[in-house]
């Protein structure tokens, strides 16, 4: 939250976009799941990919982009570890031949994290 007051509507629209941004990290993971288990590598390895690929994503956020992250990095290397994992994502769509859906997901993503940078960084 940021450390100055906001106004009532602005304090709604903060925590509706940190809930967004919630639910697009949760999504980021369920499509490279998606990704992982639909390639073509044999039952046991799309399978093991289903589970790396996003556990992969998780570790890297959990580590460096996470609000409570177990290190701490400046500004610039959260956004690449987020531009990284939500990219990945992304182009897991593409993969999975849903492009409409992959700019889709791209702009909400660009959008969200302008905003919540914008106001986590506010004093």
């Amino acid at each position: 939250m940021p450390s100055s007051p906001l106004s009532p509507p602005v304090r709604a629209f903060f925590l509706v976009n940190e809930g967004l941004a919630f639910l697009l990290e949760v999504l980021a993971l369920g499509l490279l799941a998606w990704w992982g288990f639909t390639r073509d590598i044999g039952r046991v390895g799309s399978i093991a990919l289903a589970v790396a690929a996003p556990l992969a994503a998780a570790v890297l956020w959990g580590l460096f982009a996470a609000p409570k992250a177990r290190f701490t990095v400046p500004l610039a290397a959260q956004l690449g570890v987020k531009a990284v994992v939500y990219g990945a994502a992304a182009l897991a769509l593409l993969a999975l031949g849903q492009r409409s859906w992959a700019l889709w997901f791209t702009a909400v993503v660009l959008v969200n994290t302008v905003l919540a940078t914008y106001y986590r960084t506010r004093s």
